[in-house]
C-alpha cells in the first residue's frame, strides 16, 4: 500500500488527498458501531480528513464524528459547514460553537459556507475571519460556489477550498471552475466522487475496472484523484468499504482507459451550471 498522497491548502497545511465523508451517517443507531468502527479504519489508514457539517442529520453527523475521533484529535483534519441559512455574523459565530460542542473539539480545521444564501458573502467570510482570529477554526472556505460566485468574494479574500459535486458524470467544473481555482491556487474538494453508487454498473467504468483487477468505484476514485490539486471525500459506512476506497489511491489509470472513459462521460465543451445534490 503506497503513502495517501497530500494536497496543500492555501494555509500551508498538508492534506491527505483522499478523505471521509459522512453524508447520510450518524442518524441510525442501528448502524453506529459500524460507522464508527469505519471511520477509526479510515484513520488507521491515513484517511484523516474528516468531512461533515451541521445540516448532515442535524448535528448527528457531527456527533458521530465526535465520538470516531474521540482520543485521537490530533491526528485528524476536521472539515465542517454552516449552513447558508446561519451564516450572517451572529449566525456563524452561534452554529459554529454548536458544532464544536457536537465535535467534541475546540476547533475545527476547514470550516466551510455550505452553499450560497441570501447572506452577503462578505459578512459570512468576517465572520469567518474573526474565527480564525480567536481559534475557533484554522481556515476557512466554501462549497457549492461556481466561478463567478468566486468571483464575488471581498477583495483579497481566497478561501481553502470549493468543494463541490465532481464525478464522471458531473464533469461541469472542469470548464470554468476548476480552471479558475488553480488560478487561485484553491484545491477543489470533490462530494459525491462515485456519485453515491450510481454510476457504478456502467459499461465502460466496469471494463476499466476489470482490465486492472479492481472494482468500478476504485476506477471511478481513481480518475477523479488523477488531479494533483483534487481531494475526494467518499462516504464509507463499513470497513470493507473504506479498505476499498483506500485501494484506490494505489490505482494509475492508464492514456487509453482515461480515453475511454471521456468518450463514455464526454467532458463538457461549454460553461454549464454548478451542480448540487
Amino acid at each position: 500500500m503506497t503513502a495517501i498522497r497530500t494536497v496543500t491548502l492555501p494555509s500551508g497545511a498538508a492534506v491527505p488527498a483522499l478523505g471521509q465523508g459522512t453524508w447520510h451517517m450518524g442518524d441510525n443507531r442501528a448502524r453506529r458501531s459500524e460507522e464508527l468502527a469505519a471511520l477509526r479504519r479510515g484513520i488507521d489508514l491515513g484517511m484523516t480528513l474528516i468531512d461533515t457539517a451541521e445540516m448532515y442529520g442535524s448535528g448527528a453527523a457531527e456527533e458521530l464524528v465526535g465520538e470516531a475521533i474521540r482520543g485521537r484529535r490530533d491526528e485528524v483534519f476536521l472539515v465542517s459547514k454552516v449552513l447558508p441559512s446561519n451564516a450572517d455574523a451572529r449566525g456563524t459565530f452561534d452554529a459554529c460553537r454548536t458544532s464544536l460542542r457536537r465535535l467534541g473539539t475546540d476547533r475545527i480545521d476547514l470550516y466551510l459556507l455550505h452553499w450560497r444564501g441570501g447572506v452577503p458573502l462578505a459578512e459570512t467570510v468576517e465572520a469567518f475571519e474573526a474565527l480564525v482570529a480567536d481559534g475557533s477554526i484554522g481556515s476557512w472556505g466554501v462549497s457549492n460556489l461556481d466561478a463567478d460566485d468566486l468571483a464575488d468574494l471581498p477583495d483579497g479574500a481566497r478561501p481553502a477550498t470549493d468543494q463541490v459535486l465532481y464525478n464522471l458524470t458531473r464533469r461541469g467544473p472542469e470548464h470554468a471552475l476548476l480552471p479558475r481555482c488553480r488560478e487561485l491556487s484553491v484545491p477543489v474538494m470533490a462530494y459525491s466522487p462515485v456519485e453515491q453508487g450510481r454510476l457504478l454498473g456502467h459499461e465502460a467504468l466496469r471494463a476499466v475496472a476489470s482490465a486492472h483487477g479492481r472494482t468500478p468505484a476504485q476506477v471511478a476514485l481513481a480518475w477523479v484523484l488523477r488531479h494533483g490539486d483534487v481531494i475526494a471525500i467518499p462516504k464509507a459506512s463499513s470497513i470493507a468499504h473504506v479498505e476499498e476506497n483506500r485501494a484506490a489511491l494505489d490505482l494509475r489509470l492508464t492514456d487509453d482507459d482515461l480515453r475511454a472513459l471521456d468518450a463514455a462521460f464526454p467532458p463538457p465543451t461549454r460553461k454549464e451550471p454548478l451542480e448540487m445534490l
